[in-house]
């Protein structure tokens, strides 16, 4: 079968691999799409996965169809179709992976449709439900709304009765977040966004901020928010905002690091919230946003895309 394997630190390469056999508790699945996340870029740079041998096998999420169940598997099938948040060496024709990695695929959803909200959609919905659960009325500030995570986060505010503003790199930019339901949205490159937040919130500031911008908007995503304010930070691939004094943070504001794996951090979680998301999706409440499409043999090119910061939307492969 074919594969995208990692080297070492930014060698890809596209080529034949053994097939893979389950063994106990895993399930074999025929990839139908992978998606592309930051994290993709993060192990290619060689940040992640530090205790993973060479070569490594990239991508971590997508959607296919069961090939073949090891023993002791009871909740899958040959045949059925099933979508994964966190299966290593998903940039791949066939991949294998626990069973309590998957999650069953509604006949109502597609596999592209599967593969764009499971990692994005799952981290929006811990953002947005459990980190900080948006009440009817919040004012949210969202950075990269065009992206992946953006324009799944924005919506779900939407659903909760939220106020989303978005913030964005290009005009071009600006009008998929409007599309998609942004109620205000700034265009900013330079890290001056904050003003603008604090005035389209009534003077009060956000009373939420949802950034993975990297340093370079810490500071500006402080001074964004309102008295009580909450900052839910992401995005390890960008890196922090360096040594921290607690005692001047201002406001009395709330600062946490998000991680999407705490929200699905049980199999009965993982499948109740993507069945949440599916079911947003089929009640044409959540619609997610494809941005290009690309073969499976130029995975170098779509990392390299989305590392610029140029894409929009969700960014997926085709085996």
């Amino acid at each position: 079968m074919k594969a995208v394997l990692l080297h070492h630190p930014d060698g890809l390469a596209y080529g034949d691999v053994p097939t893979p056999t389950p063994a106990k508790g895993e399930v074999l699945v025929e990839v139908a799409v992978a998606g592309v996340n930051f994290m993709d870029i993060g192990v290619r740079r060689g940040q992640f996965w530090l205790e993973m041998p060479y070569p490594k096998g990239m991508g971590v999420e997508g959607a296919g169809r069961v090939v073949a169940v090891g023993e002791g598997v009871v909740d899958f099938r040959p045949g059925q179709r099933v979508a994964w948040a966190y299966g290593p060496g998903s940039y791949a024709e066939m991949v294998v992976m626990p069973a309590t990695s998957l999650v069953p695929l509604p006949d109502a959803i597609d596999d592209r449709a599967a593969a764009s909200v499971m990692m994005a959609g799952l981290t929006a919905s811990h953002f947005a439900t459990e980190f900080y659960p948006v009440q009817p009325g919040d004012i949210a500030l969202v950075h990269a709304a065009a992206g992946g995570v953006g324009l799944l986060l924005t919506q779900i505010i939407k659903l909760r009765g939220g106020t989303v503003i978005g913030r964005v790199s290009s005009e071009s930019k600006a009008e998929i977040a409007r599309r998609t339901g942004a109620d205000h949205v700034i265009v900013d490159t330079a890290g001056e966004f904050a003003e603008a937040a604090v005035r389209l919130s009534g003077g009060e500031g956000v009373h939420v901020v949802y950034d993975g911008s990297g340093p370079a908007t810490f500071q500006g995503s402080l001074d964004a928010l309102r008295v009580a304010g909450t900052f839910c930070w992401y995005g390890p691939v960008l890196g922090g905002p360096g040594t921290l004094d607690i005692m001047s943070l201002p406001k009395s504001i709330k600062l946490g690091y998000a991680v999407f794996a705490h929200h699905v951090r049980t199999p009965e979680l993982l499948r109740a919230r993507a069945a949440r998301l599916f079911q947003w999706m089929i009640e044409g409440k959540l619609h997610p946003s494809i941005g290009q499409v690309y073969p499976l043999a130029e995975a170098a090119t779509a990392l390299a895309q989305m590392e610029s910061r140029a894409s929009a939307g969700k960014l997926l492969l085709i085996p």
